[in-house]
């Protein structure tokens, strides 16, 4: 009976205890790790993941996934430094790629949904073409010095809100909102049913097509504004921005506890997953841990999460 009832608690509190644990062991080995600057600090560093892994997480509810989220970034990003280059108004570029990020979402869903392609392989296709667009427009050359006379774009990173970190604040705002969507809209219930069943979701008429369309216009939407932040912080638009971010994203939405099955999860999880992977990367570096082996840590963390998913859905 207390085996049962603390397994029920490590299933839904596992990963919040997780990074409990994680923020302890790594304050007794550096208590340098739990001042404030560097907690204000992790949430500038995650900003970025933590909005792909939102998008992500509509995805692979849906039982689908997304492998074209860095390259929205790049191209995004990219598209934004030679708007801002050639001139145009920054309160015109940055609604403007956020626009085109979630076109190109449409563009994956309508492949995934109406042509009924396998989400892995339209998403690698389009990750690679979205990867050659950027190189073609950019010539392969990076957009230097945006923010220099972009205020509004490097408020992005730069700015704070209440002494909060802008990237910190926007977070939260698109949590609260997604996670809104997510769990008290129809569209919500929708993405649940599809990764549950598509075929009883689809009986119970529900728009299959419409919502597995919508998540990955959400996915690209998420991608494009992580991309307006990251153009932000290098105060440049890189076109080999986002390089296995998509990896990062997969890893938080998993540690997070959602299934890549589909149909179970929550984005308070990839959150939480987020935060993880974050205080895990930030520790390492304050410990002094070499960069090899955070990489082997990260990977052991990422495994063990999906071998708890699997224990957790038999």
């Amino acid at each position: 009976m207390i085996m049962a009832r603390f397994e029920g608690v490590f299933r839904k509190y596992g990963t919040v205890l997780g990074l409990i644990l994680l923020v302890v062991l790594i304050t007794i080995i550096n208590p340098r790790f739990i001042t404030l600057d560097n907690i204000l600090n992790i949430f500038r560093q995650v900003s970025i993941n933590g909005l792909i892994a939102f998008g992500m997480t509509f995805v692979i509810l849906t039982g689908g996934i997304d492998l074209s989220v860095g390259a929205i970034l790049a191209l995004s990003g990219m598209l934004l430094g030679l708007m801002i280059a050639a001139g145009v108004p920054e309160l015109i570029a940055i609604p403007t790629v956020i626009i085109f990020g979630a076109l190109l979402g449409l563009f994956n869903g309508i492949f995934v949904a109406k042509v009924k392609l396998q989400a892995f392989i339209v998403t690698l296709a389009t990750m690679t073409m979205y990867r050659g667009i950027t190189m073609i427009i950019s010539d392969g050359i990076p957009a230097m010095g945006l923010t220099s006379d972009a205020p509004i774009l490097n408020f992005f990173s730069q700015g704070s809100i209440l002494g909060l970190p802008f990237p910190m604040v926007l977070l939260l705002i698109v949590f609260v909102i997604l996670m809104i969507l997510l769990k008290y809209t129809v569209f919500g219930r929708g993405v649940y049913a599809i990764g549950g069943n598509e075929e009883v979701a689809r009986l119970a008429s529900l728009p299959t097509d419409r919502i597995k369309t919508m998540v990955y216009v959400i996915s690209g939407t998420m991608a494009a504004l992580a991309g307006v932040i990251l153009t932000s912080r290098l105060s440049s638009a890189q076109p080999t921005a986002g390089m296995m971010f998509e990896l990062d994203a997969i890893a938080a939405v998993v540690i997070g506890g959602t299934s890549l099955a589909g149909g179970k999860g929550r984005l308070f999880g990839t959150l939480i997953g987020v935060l993880i992977i974050g205080v895990l990367n930030n520790g390492l570096n304050i410990i002094g841990v070499s960069a090899f082996y955070q990489q082997f840590i990260k990977g052991l963390v990422i495994l063990l999460a999906v071998i708890l998913d699997r224990k957790s859905t038999r």
